[in-house]
């Protein structure tokens, strides 16, 4: 009998503005792919999340839905668990904001989750656009080798602290944080805080790359998936899909 994988969809009634619930279908295609058996579950605001699923996935949207995500996370403590227990959690752009230490939304700044050594300010402007980084290869990333590549779509200035680490070096884009953020702190921390796109710490990994995410970096969802089945991502049966290299080859041209 084929394994079976159980994909949190977490909060998507609030964080689903962008089309990050696509990064859980990617997830769980590919283990259909491979022979396994797959479920998405959607677990809606004040629901509890449970902590016993394989792999998680957090996604994007406003300042109010954040407040309401970051309540409802760091009552219900479930996701919390579940990083406690290593289980993989994925999570983009405002999921990577509640999951840090604080974030600044509606003009005040906010309590996040803390599963991530990170507090978010606001950018002067929006960053909008293609982003590209080379991972990093930092904790659980250590096995990536392919270019990461999105679309971002964020005013939040994301700050990384000794705990977590940069998920890509940046290639083109903005990423955590503008060129302004950092003139009032040395050259070489804020030249390293500039650099960077995303965060590993421990089994999450985020990043403010929409596309879906995991659509455009199969890389990356594999590895995920390999987290979840508690397998090396060469221990995963490659798959070839002509669609996602194509896709792949144009956003990176």
């Amino acid at each position: 009998m084929p394994e079976s994988l159980h994909i949190g969809l977490i909060l998507p009634d609030v964080l689903g503005t962008y089309g990050d619930d696509g990064n859980a279908l990617v997830l769980r295609q590919r283990a259909r792919m491979r022979g396994y058996t797959a479920e998405i579950h959607r677990v809606g605001l004040g629901e509890p999340v449970p902590e016993h699923l394989d792999v998680y996935t957090i996604g994007g949207g406003e300042d109010s839905a954040q407040v309401l995500a970051a309540e409802h996370l760091i009552s219900d403590k479930g996701l919390t668990r579940a990083a406690w227990a290593g289980r993989p959690i994925f999570a983009i752009c405002a999921g990577l904001q509640v999951l840090g230490e604080s974030f600044r939304a509606g003009g005040r700044v906010h309590d996040g989750v803390g599963l991530i050594d990170a507090t978010t300010a606001a950018m002067p402007t929006r960053a909008i656009g293609e982003v590209v980084s080379n991972p990093t290869g930092a904790g659980w990333t250590a096995e990536l080798t392919e270019q990461l590549t999105g679309f971002e779509n964020h005013l939040g200035a994301s700050i990384l602290g000794r705990e977590a680490k940069p998920l890509g070096k940046l290639v083109k884009g903005t990423g955590n944080v503008d060129n302004t953020t950092f003139l009032d702190i040395s050259q070489s921390d804020g030249q390293i805080q500039r650099s960077s796109e995303g965060a590993v710490q421990g089994s999450v990994i985020a990043t403010y790359m929409h596309g879906p995410a995991l659509a455009r970096n199969p890389q990356l969802a594999d590895l995920l998936l390999a987290k979840a089945m508690g397998k090396t991502l060469a221990e995963l049966e490659p798959l070839d899909i002509p669609a996602v290299t194509r896709l792949r080859a144009e956003r990176l041209a």
